[in-house]
């Protein structure tokens, strides 16, 4: 199989695209500001799956706690501190021109689709330096995983910063939580 062809959608790979493509028709429809924040979370913990499944857990682990995480606290904290109207909790379709600017966006993404490599098919960037870090990763780093390799090793300061960014967004978090519980 080149990397061009497409492999096939397994049953577990369709029922976790399903449920996020309708967490975010949801999240798009629903006026109701609670019901929104769970939609958007639940779509977050999707992404976060199919993360796992294109065999990326270091970005379904970073989707999940800052996704529908973090996020999602911080947004539970909001409409805490804010009053809601009684009559939110309607659906309300999007305008004609917005869901034509919509499906056609979708639609050009689509596109796309047939261009991505199959999982695991192959270096999706033909360059001396994927070449370098295919051949070169295990023996230089003594890590099985060349992506792991890759973030760790070889880019390990850029790795420290993004630490550094999710590990700062957690404590102001924290901090907010502090003062909502002490005040």
């Amino acid at each position: 199989m080149t990397p061009l062809q497409m492999s096939a959608i397994t049953p577990l790979e369709a029922v976790v695209l399903i449920f996020v493509l309708g967490c975010a028709l949801i999240t798009a429809v629903l006026r109701d500001v609670l019901g929104v924040i769970i939609a958007s979370a639940a779509y977050s913990l999707g992404v976060a799956v199919i993360w796992v499944i294109l065999q990326a857990p270091d970005v379904a682990l970073t989707e999940a706690a800052v996704g529908a995480g973090v996020t999602t606290l911080l947004f539970l904290l909001t409409i805490v501190k804010t009053v809601r109207p009684s009559d939110e909790r309607r659906l309300e379709l999007p305008s004609p021109r917005s869901a034509l600017v919509t499906v056609a966006f979708v639609a050009v993404l689509a596109l796309t689709v047939p261009a991505m490599p199959a999982i695991g098919g192959g270096p999706v960037v033909d360059s001396a330096v994927t070449e370098y870090y295919l051949d070169n990763a295990y023996e230089e780093t003594e890590v099985n995983n060349v992506v792991t390799a890759v973030l760790a090793a070889y880019r390990g300061f850029d790795t420290l910063g993004e630490a550094v960014v999710v590990f700062s967004a957690g404590v102001a978090v924290l901090l907010v939580l502090r003062q909502e519980v002490f005040a």
